[in-house]
């Protein structure tokens, strides 16, 4: 048996206990759990709320595996085919699901986020916008204190594998399977990167939206080392980086890729955009995460140390599909303009 040893968190006065294998190195370890595929096993904590509905309906119709809700109100019902339970605990011992997606509400969402890592499940999507801050603080001690359950979000669209496994809000129509990852915080240009590499005749593999919210359980970093891990599995595996303004996230997945790229003769093409060029200073520009604050976490910054690090950048998302053919290798350089 490996030994666990277990750490606490306060959440409305309970304090809850999450584990910790010491087979482990901490939250670090949990970001293989963002490789899912068409087997991985979802349930849907709000399954039988409004948003928790339609979108499990859509999860379902794209081939998602899911096995289950959590709706204390109605539990031991059956709603779209699938079982309903009390609690999280109730769904992982009768389902034992790889993943879990939240519809509930921004107030509520803390609770639901901490009974999902307090029942370690795999990976943890939440779409919500405007949890608060002390809330999104809580959630991350409690991430940072356990090494089984990987966090997505909040205030993200989720994240989907074209192969037919969608957690999360995105128009699937628009994916298509193939080898390029998206990473973006911003739930619109993940859509409209993913329509671009479908028109352009591409397709990808995984597309994680990390949310721009200040405090994001999954970052760039933690994508492009998913990415990474695709690689060693895929031969050509491709990258469309999206970032914004506020915060460090985009420098520090920099750095990571230019030290990556050092070590490998052949490194991955990236393709690269910034959102919030024209902001000004000390003003939020659509997510909460999205602030410059004190001349730091400035687009320009970000889009030179993207560069450095051999990402290709473009000036506007309309661009992406056609430079992710450049780097490709399916249209000649003579023709970039």
């Amino acid at each position: 048996m490996i030994p666990i040893c277990s750490r606490a968190t306060i959440s409305s006065g309970v304090i809850r206990k999450f584990s910790q294998s010491a087979s482990r190195k901490g939250y670090e370890a949990t970001i293989q759990n963002l490789l899912i595929n068409r087997e991985t096993k979802v349930i849907c904590q709000g399954l039988t709320g409004k948003a928790g509905t339609f979108h499990a309906q859509e999860a379902l119709d794209y081939g998602t595996k899911m096995v289950g809700g959590v709706s204390p109100k109605k539990a031991g019902q059956i709603h779209l085919g699938l079982p309903v339970f009390g609690s999280v605990k109730e769904a992982v011992r009768e389902t034992k699901p790889d993943a879990s997606v939240i519809y509930v509400p921004p107030a509520i969402a803390a609770d639901a986020i901490l009974e999902a890592i307090e029942n370690e499940v795999g990976l943890i999507v939440c779409v919500a916008e405007g949890i608060p801050e002390a809330d999104q603080i809580k959630i991350v001690h409690a991430l940072k204190s356990q090494s089984r359950s990987r966090f997505l979000g909040p205030n993200c669209p989720g994240i989907i594998n074209p192969l037919g496994c969608k957690i999360g809000i995105q128009p699937g129509h628009i994916h298509t399977p193939g080898s390029i990852g998206i990473v973006s915080r911003s739930g619109t240009l993940s859509y409209e990167s993913a329509g671009q590499i479908t028109g352009v005749g591409l397709g990808q593999s995984i597309c994680i939206g990390i949310g721009g919210d200040p405090f994001p359980g999954t970052q760039h970093i933690d994508a492009i080392k998913v990415f990474s891990m695709i690689l060693i599995l895929k031969v050509g595996t491709r990258i469309v980086f999206i970032g914004e303004i506020g915060g460090s996230m985009e420098e520090e997945a920099a750095e990571y890729i230019s030290e990556y790229n050092m070590r490998h003769n052949n490194p991955k093409p990236i393709v690269g955009f910034i959102a919030g060029v024209t902001a000004p200073s000390g003003r939020r520009m659509g997510h909460a995460g999205a602030l410059i604050s004190g001349g730091k976490g400035t687009a320009s910054e970000k889009i030179k140390a993207l560069s450095r690090a051999g990402v290709l950048m473009v000036d506007s998302p309309s661009k992406i599909g056609s430079e992710m053919l450049r780097a490709s290798g399916m249209v000649p350089n003579s023709s970039h303009s």
